[in-house]
C-alpha cells in the first residue's frame, strides 16, 4: 500500500487553443454563483429586496478581484510590481492574497450599506460571511487544482507529493519533448530490486520525446542537461534524483519513452486543510442564521467567522511554505501577522454582540 499520494493535474478543463478553461477560475465563478443564490435566500428570509443581492455581488466580485490583488502587491511583492505597475494587471499569472480581499470586502460592504437604509453595516457582514466560507472552500481547491500555496514536507500517510511543478519544469527544457509525467509506483513494482530500499516515496519520471530525434541523441540529452536539471533545488523540493540515476529507454508509438526513478517529497495538502476548514465554518455559520436569524445580535457572526478563519489561517501557516523569499527570516510569516488583527476584531466583535444583547 502506497503511504503517499502523488497528484498533478493539468490546472485545466479544457484547452481551447488561444486560451483554456482553468479549474482555478471554474471554481472561482462557482463560489460566486453559489454565494448569489444562498443569499437570494437570505433576503428573501429576511424580506429584503432580490434586487439588492445582484447589486452586492457586483460590488463583491469587483471588491474580491481588486482587494486580493493589491492585497499580494502590497503585502508579499510590493518591490517587484511598483517598479512594473503595468504588470499588476496581470492576475492571470497569479498572485492573489485573502487578506487583500479581505480587506476589499469590507470597504465594498460599507459602501452598499450607506446604498440602502434598510440594510446596516453589521448586519450584511453577518450574512457575507456565511457566503464568503463557502466561497473560500472552493476558491482553496482550486489551488489545490494548481499545485500550488503547498504545504512543508511531511512524514504522514496522507502526505502529497506535488509532481505537476517537475512535469512543467521538464517540459519546458527542450522543443523534443513532447510530455512528461510524474507517477506514483510500489516499491515491490520498480525494475530494479536493489531500488526497493533506495527510495522511501518512489515515484517515477517518464519523458516522452518525438522518435524524429534519433536515439542516440535522446540519450545524450538525457544523461547531461535532463539529469543536471533533475538536479535543480525547484526540482528537488517535490521529487529527489539521484546524480546518478540510469535512464531505461524504449521506442514505440511515434515516441521515444525515457523513464527513470526518484525519490518523492510528500507535503502536507494545506489547501485541502483550508478548504474543509472553509466548508465547516460555512456550515457552522449557517445553522446558526438558520436558528437564531430574528434575535441574533449584529456581529456575532461576524466576528466568529473572523476567529476561526483567521485562526485556522494562523495554525495553518505552520505547516505551509512561504509564498515569497523574505519571509523566511521573520518570527511569523506575512500571512499569519495580518491574521493577528484581524482575530483579535473577532473577539471584539463578539464582545460587543454579547454587550448589545444585554443591553450594556
Amino acid at each position: 500500500m502506497l503511504s503517499y499520494i502523488v497528484w498533478s493535474p493539468k490546472p485545466y478543463i479544457l484547452d481551447l487553443g488561444f486560451t483554456e478553461l482553468r479549474w482555478y477560475g471554474l471554481l472561482f465563478a462557482l463560489g460566486f454563483i453559489i454565494s448569489q443564490q444562498i443569499m437570494f435566500y437570505i433576503f428573501k428570509k429576511e424580506g429584503k429586496k432580490e434586487r439588492q443581492v445582484e447589486v452586492l455581488t457586483l460590488y463583491m466580485v469587483v471588491a474580491t478581484i481588486i482587494g486580493a490583488r493589491l492585497g499580494h502587491v502590497l503585502f508579499y511583492e510590493p518591490v517587484r510590481y511598483l517598479s512594473n505597475p503595468l504588470d499588476i494587471l496581470k492576475i492571470w499569472e497569479g498572485g492573489l492574497a485573502s487578506h487583500g480581499g479581505a480587506a476589499g470586502i469590507l470597504i465594498a460592504l460599507y459602501l452598499f450599506s450607506r446604498k440602502y437604509q434598510d440594510i446596516s453595516y453589521l448586519w450584511i457582514l453577518d450574512r457575507i460571511v456565511i457566503v464568503v466560507a463557502i466561497t473560500g472552500a472552493l476558491i482553496r481547491t482550486g489551488n489545490f487544482m494548481n499545485s500550488e500555496i503547498i504545504g512543508s514536507p511531511t512524514d504522514k500517510s496522507f502526505g502529497v507529493v506535488f509532481g505537476r511543478e517537475v512535469e512543467l519544469r521538464l517540459s519546458y527544457l527542450a522543443s523534443a519533448i513532447e510530455d512528461v509525467e510524474i507517477e506514483s509506483v510500489s516499491k515491490s513494482k520498480l525494475i530494479e530490486g536493489s531500488l526497493e530500499s533506495e527510495f522511501e516515496h518512489p515515484v517515477k519520471l517518464i519523458v516522452a520525446y518525438n522518435d524524429k530525434n534519433k536515439l542516440e541523441d535522446v540519450k545524450r540529452f538525457s544523461e547531461t542537461q535532463l539529469l543536471n536539471k533533475l538536479q535543480e533545488d525547484n526540482i528537488r523540493q517535490h521529487v529527489k534524483f539521484s546524480k546518478n540515476t540510469e535512464f531505461d529507454y524504449n521506442q514505440k508509438g511515434g515516441f521515444i519513452y525515457v523513464t527513470t526513478y526518484g525519490d518523492g517529497v510528500p507535503r502536507h495538502a494545506s489547501q485541502l486543510y483550508e478548504a474543509i476548514s472553509c466548508l465547516l465554518i460555512f456550515l457552522l455559520l449557517f445553522y446558526l442564521w438558520n436558528k437564531n436569524r430574528s434575535g441574533l445580535a449584529d456581529g456575532r457572526l461576524f466576528g466568529i467567522f473572523l476567529i476561526a478563519c483567521f485562526g485556522l489561517r494562523f495554525l495553518y501557516e505552520f505547516i505551509k511554505e512561504n509564498q515569497v523569499a523574505f519571509e523566511d527570516g521573520l518570527v511569523l510569516n506575512m500571512g499569519q501577522w495580518l491574521s493577528i488583527p484581524l482575530v483579535l476584531a473577532g473577539f471584539y466583535f463578539i464582545f460587543q454582540s454579547f454587550k448589545a444583547e444585554k443591553g450594556i
